[in-house]
C-alpha cells in the first residue's frame, strides 16, 4: 500500500526529472544554435584556403612570352576623383544604354562599360528617391567600370585613350553595337557588343592580323573599382572580390587579402569580379578558354579584377575572335539560376552567398517568392510560410506532446526500477529502455521540434538578409520594409519627439510584440520546479526581445507568427492530454 508520504516523496520527484528534461531540452537547443551559426564561422575563419597560382603564361605554338612575370596584367586604373559625373560623361562620346533594367551609356574613349544605373531599383524607400548607380566613369567619386582589350608583345592595342568608332548610337536588346579600331600598324580590333533585357552583356573581340609578320596577342578583360563595398563582409554574408575557379565558388577572398598582394588563379572558365550585398559585376570569359585572372590593388584605395586568356600566334592575313560576357546588376536569385542552368554560367547561383545550408534555404526562398506572387506582399507571403511549416511540423508536435504525456505517467515505474537497481546501473538502463519500449515512448521526441525549428529560422534569416526580392518590400502601416528593423518605437512616441533614441534600445513595436507573444507561450508551459530556471524562463521573452530589435521585420514578423500558432497548438494539445498540465502536489512535511 502506498502512504500519502511515498505519493508525495514520488510526485516531487517526478516533477524534478520533468524538470531536469526541460532543462536538456534548453540545453539541447542552445547547443544546436551554437553548432548552427558557430560552424559557418570556424570554417570562415580556420577551413581551407584557396591557394591558386598562375604558371608563366606563354604563346601558343611559340616561344614568345607575353608574360613573363605572373603578376603582369592590365594596368590598375588608379585616377583620383577630381571631377563631377556630370562633366566627365559629357567629355568624351558615348553609346547609350537603353534597357528594361539598365540605363546608361558606353564611354568610346576606351570602350569602357562606366555608366549604369539599375532602372528597377531605388536607392532609399523615399517615393522620389533615385535609382541605384552601379558603374561611374574613372576620375568620378564612386568609379567603377569594365573594359576589354588585348595585350601583346610587339603590338600596339588599343588603350584607355583610344577613341573606338561605333556602329550605333544606341545599345539595346536585339540591337547590337560594333566598335572598330585600327592601330595603323596591320591590326584591326573590334568589339561586338550586345545585352539582354536584363543584366547581361555579350562581348565578342575580334582582331584581324592585315601585316606582314605574325603578332602574339590575348584577350583580357578587367573590372576595377574605387574603394571597398559599403555593405561589410562577415562571416554570414560575403562582399568583396567573389570568384568561380576550378569548379567551385571562392569566397575566401577579401580586400585585405588583396591590399596585401595580388591573389591570382589560373585554370578554364569560371568567373570573376566583385560582389555587394544586392549587386554584382562579373567577368565571365569563354568557359572553353584558360585564364589566368587576379585581384590587385592600386593607388588611391582602387582593387581591379581582371584576366588574360592563353595568348595566341596570329598569322598574316588570319583573324582572332573571342567571346566574353559581364554581368552587371541585381542578384535576383531567379535570374542567377536562369543564367546558371540555361547560359552555362558555372556556379552563378552561388553569388549569393547562400552558405552551408544552401539545401534548406533555397527551397524556403522559393516557396516564399512563389507565395508572394499569389498573394502579392512579402508580409502575407511570410504569414503563409509559417502556417505552412507549423502544419508540417504538426503531427511531430502532436506525438511530441504525446511523448511528454507518456514519460510523465512512466516517471513512477522508472524511479522504482531506479530504486530496485540503484547498485546496477547497466541492468537499470536495460530496464528502462525496455520500460520505453513497452509504453512506446521515446525521450528525445521532445527535442525534435526544436531541432527542426532552428535550420527553418537560421533559413529565413538568410534569405531574409541576402535576397534583393524582399529589399525595400513593404507590409502594412509604418511597416515599408520588411528587410530592415522596425523604425517605430515608443522611446520617441513613435516619432512625434525629435530624438533618435541609440540603436541599442531603440525597441520597435514589432519586437515588442514577439516579447509579449513569447511570454505568453512560455506560460503555457508546465512551471519549472527550480527556481533558477524560473526565473531564466521569467526573463527570456524580454531578453529576446532586445536582442531581435535590430532584426529585420519580416523574421520578427515569422517569430510571432510562429508563437501565436504556437499558443493556440498547445492549447489544443493541453485539451487532448490534460495531464501535462497537472502540476505536481506540494511536498508535505514529515
Amino acid at each position: 500500500m502506498v502512504t500519502t508520504r511515498s505519493r508525495t516523496v514520488i510526485t516531487s520527484e517526478v516533477a524534478e526529472d520533468v524538470n531536469e528534461n526541460s532543462r536538456n531540452i534548453v540545453i539541447f537547443a542552445l547547443i544546436a544554435v551554437l553548432v548552427m551559426f558557430g560552424w559557418p564561422l570556424v570554417m570562415h575563419k580556420y577551413g581551407p584556403k584557396s591557394t591558386a597560382n598562375p604558371p608563366v603564361t606563354r604563346i601558343e605554338g611559340g616561344k614568345t612570352e607575353i608574360a613573363p612575370n605572373p603578376g603582369a596584367g592590365p594596368a590598375v586604373d588608379s585616377a583620383k576623383a577630381t571631377q563631377d559625373r556630370a562633366t566627365v560623361l559629357a567629355a568624351s562620346p558615348r553609346v547609350r544604354i537603353d534597357t528594361p533594367t539598365l540605363k546608361g551609356s558606353i564611354n568610346l574613349k576606351g570602350a569602357r562599360i562606366d555608366d549604369l544605373v539599375l532602372s528597377k531599383y531605388a536607392q532609399t524607400i523615399a517615393k522620389k528617391s533615385p535609382p541605384i548607380r552601379l558603374l561611374s566613369p574613372s576620375g568620378t567619386p564612386g568609379a567603377y567600370f569594365a573594359s576589354f582589350g588585348w595585350r601583346g608583345e610587339g603590338v600596339a592595342a588599343p588603350g584607355p585613350d583610344t577613341l573606338w568608332h561605333a556602329s550605333g548610337e544606341v545599345l539595346s536588346p536585339g540591337h547590337p553595337v560594333t566598335l572598330t579600331a585600327d592601330n595603323g600598324q596591320g591590326q584591326r580590333f573590334r568589339i561586338d557588343l550586345a545585352v539582354d533585357d536584363q543584366y547581361m552583356f555579350t562581348v565578342r573581340q575580334s582582331v584581324a592580323n592585315i601585316g606582314q609578320a605574325p603578332v602574339a596577342i590575348a584577350t583580357y578583360a578587367l573590372v576595377n573599382r574605387s574603394g571597398a563595398s559599403a555593405d561589410p563582409s562577415s562571416w554570414m554574408l560575403h562582399t568583396g572580390p567573389m570568384l568561380v575557379h576550378n569548379g567551385a565558388a571562392d569566397y575566401d577572398v577579401d580586400y585585405k587579402d588583396v591590399d596585401k598582394g595580388a591573389q591570382r588563379f589560373t585554370g578554364p572558365g569560371g568567373w570573376y569580379g566583385f560582389s555587394d550585398q544586392y549587386w554584382l559585376t562579373a567577368l565571365i570569359p569563354d568557359q572553353a578558354q584558360t585564364v589566368t585572372a587576379q585581384y590587385r590593388a592600386g593607388g588611391n584605395d582602387t582593387y581591379q579584377a581582371d584576366y588574360t586568356a592563353t595568348p595566341k600566334q596570329l598569322a598574316p592575313g588570319k583573324q582572332m575572335t573571342q567571346t566574353a560576357r559581364f554581368f552587371a546588376g541585381a542578384k535576383e536569385v531567379r535570374l542567377l539560376d536562369h543564367y546558371q542552368d540555361q547560359a552555362g554560367v558555372p556556379d552563378f547561383g552561388k553569388a549569393v552567398d547562400w552558405g552551408w545550408f544552401e539545401i534548406v534555404e533555397k527551397p524556403i526562398f522559393y516557396y516564399l517568392d512563389w507565395l508572394f506572387r499569389l498573394v502579392g506582399n512579402f508580409g502575407v507571403a511570410i504569414i503563409l510560410l509559417t502556417v505552412t511549416i507549423r502544419g508540417l511540423m504538426f503531427p511531430i508536435a502532436q506525438r511530441q506532446f504525446a511523448s511528454m504525456a507518456k514519460m510523465r505517467a512512466m516517471q513512477p515505474k522508472m524511479k522504482a526500477i531506479q530504486e530496485r537497481y540503484k547498485d546496477d546501473k547497466p541492468r537499470q538502463q536495460q530496464e528502462i529502455m525496455a520500460l520505453y519500449k513497452t509504453e512506446g515512448a521515446n525521450p528525445l521526441a521532445g527535442c525534435l521540434p526544436t531541432l527542426l525549428q532552428i535550420p527553418v529560422f537560421y533559413a529565413l534569416y538568410k534569405v531574409l538578409r541576402l535576397s534583393i526580392e524582399m529589399r525595400h518590400q513593404p507590409f502594412v502601416l509604418w511597416i515599408k520594409d520588411l528587410s530592415a528593423p522596425d523604425p517605430l518605437t515608443p522611446l520617441n512616441l513613435f516619432g512625434l519627439l525629435h530624438y533618435t533614441p541609440p540603436h541599442v534600445i531603440a525597441i520597435g513595436v514589432v519586437p515588442i510584440l514577439l516579447g509579449v507573444s513569447m511570454y505568453f507561450q512560455f506560460k503555457l508551459n508546465p512551471a519549472p520546479m527550480d527556481d533558477a530556471q524560473k526565473q531564466v524562463f521569467a526573463i527570456m521573452p524580454w531578453v529576446f526581445m532586445f536582442v531581435m530589435a535590430s532584426y529585420a521585420v519580416g523574421l520578427q514578423l515569422y517569430w510571432i507568427t510562429s508563437n501565436c500558432l504556437a499558443i493556440a497548438q498547445q492549447q489544443w494539445l493541453y485539451s487532448r492530454h490534460p495531464e501535462l498540465k497537472t502540476k505536481p502536489e506540494p511536498k508535505q512535511a514529515t
